[in-house]
């Protein structure tokens, strides 16, 4: 994990109006509004990576709810078009999602439909889809 995260840090690319880590708190308020435990891997990505831009995918954030990113909105959106409650979205890619399972398994839902296409973890599809992205 840590050297995905290294490798996710050196392809950061500088923008404008940097993004902002969130907190504990800040999760514990997302869990408690979406009704949901945040799974383990998404949460350390989310406490110590979320502010990473780069490559053309975007995946959740938590500390701007003004953010298109924002978790909640992103998750009430995907859950409206269909992507089973029991799943958090992770990144939206074009009307598709990649979302974490209770389990901290990356699943992909296209077109109302999981595909059968996982990773094992959050941080095995960054390494995998989003730094290739």
């Amino acid at each position: 994990m840590e050297e995905i995260l290294d490798l996710l840090r050196d392809h950061h690319q500088a923008v404008p109006v940097p993004l902002e880590l969130p907190d504990e708190e800040d999760l514990v308020v997302i869990e408690e509004e979406m009704l949901l435990p945040i799974p383990r891997d998404m949460r350390q990505y989310l406490l110590e990576a979320s502010d990473v831009v780069t490559g053309s995918l975007e995946p959740v954030t938590v500390a701007d709810p003004h953010s298109h990113t924002h978790l909640p909105e992103v998750a009430a959106l995907a859950w409206s078009l269909g992507v089973p409650r029991h799943l958090l979205p992770l990144c939206e890619d074009n009307g598709n999602y990649y979302c974490v399972d209770p389990e901290g398994e990356v699943v992909h839902w296209i077109d109302g439909d999981l595909t059968g296409e996982t990773w094992d973890s959050v941080w095995q599809w960054v390494r995998d889809v989003w730094l290739e992205s």
